[in-house]
């Protein structure tokens, strides 16, 4: 307790304060002023090089943020719903729908395709009808579709809700290196798989070709055309390739063409390059992942 009229001894910390101010003080005053001008100019040229050789953001981070970072980030304005269908025969198909004349002659008589081959993985799965439920879709964009397995399953769906939606399917219908499928290999034409023509009679086999729309290229191109027409997804699926960077690209791009909230989803969260690309997605656009059987849902 402090005796009145005595007075306060000053704390410990602030005597060494102001004994380091007094030195550095009386250190300045010793030196001249050319050589306070020469130790400015000597700081100034160091701090300037470091700046200058280690900019704030380092070139492998700016490289990083250049390759994550996809163009353009804003797509074209939204065409109606009812127009999708036709904005895809008109960019695609020189305003000729693809269906008209399906199966070509040479291709009917000369057994390039099967009356009935529709394999999938995973093509039936209860993922479909709980997000078609949700979404009430009326456009859903597939990234790579193979056969047209779930695309025909989800326009069945969409038609006993009572929706009225069109699938928009995106393959380059080629497959993959190797593949062979025991019973039904794909048939080819001067090294061209006639995966597409397959694709096709499957759809109209099962009365699908009014819902059903696609688009006869890579993954990356053609979600750059939907961007560019302004074509957007309520549901949009990607099940493509399974490696990380291919995986990567296709969500990154996928995301560019879902409506506003319109929901992101795909298969194969089992494969190790999927779920790394869908978990650091979902890590940077601040969503969470849930898990329906094989496939992964972004909310």
């Amino acid at each position: 307790m402090k005796s009145v009229g005595s007075p306060e001894t000053p704390p410990s910390n602030h005597r060494h304060r102001t004994q380091h101010r007094r030195l550095l003080s009386v250190a300045y005053q010793k030196v001249s002023t050319p050589t306070r001008f020469l130790i400015l100019l000597v700081l100034s040229f160091i701090l300037g090089y470091l700046f200058h050789a280690q900019p704030l953001v380092s070139q492998s981070a700016a490289d990083l943020l250049a390759h994550s970072t996809f163009l353009p980030e804003k797509c074209h304005n939204p065409v109606p719903a009812e127009n999708v269908r036709q904005t895809i025969i008109d960019r695609v198909f020189n305003h000729t729908s693809p269906w008209e004349g399906f199966p070509p002659k040479h291709v009917s008589s000369g057994g390039l395709i099967f009356k009935e081959w529709t394999k999938g993985w995973g093509s039936n799965a209860p993922v479909f009808e709980h997000l078609i439920q949700k979404a009430k879709p009326k456009t859903i964009i597939e990234v790579g579709t193979f056969l047209g397995a779930s695309a025909i399953h989800m326009v069945g769906l969409t038609r006993q809700m009572g929706l009225d939606t069109q699938v928009l399917c995106i393959d380059d219908f080629r497959g993959w290196p190797g593949y062979y499928d025991e019973g039904k290999g794909m048939q080819m034409v001067n090294g061209d798989v006639v995966m597409l023509y397959q694709f096709m009679q499957n759809v109209v086999r099962a009365n699908a070709s009014d819902s059903i729309m696609f688009l006869p290229f890579s993954t990356n191109t053609a979600l750059g055309g939907l961007c560019d027409w302004g074509v957007y997804g309520d549901l949009v699926e990607v099940d493509a390739a399974h490696d990380f960077h291919s995986a990567w690209v296709d969500i990154n791009n996928a995301y560019k063409v879902l409506k506003p909230g319109g929901i992101l989803f795909g298969h194969d969260i089992v494969w190790v390059g999927v779920r790394k690309a869908v978990e650091i997605f979902a890590r940077l656009h601040g969503f969470k992942i849930a898990i329906d059987g094989e496939h992964w849902v972004l909310y």
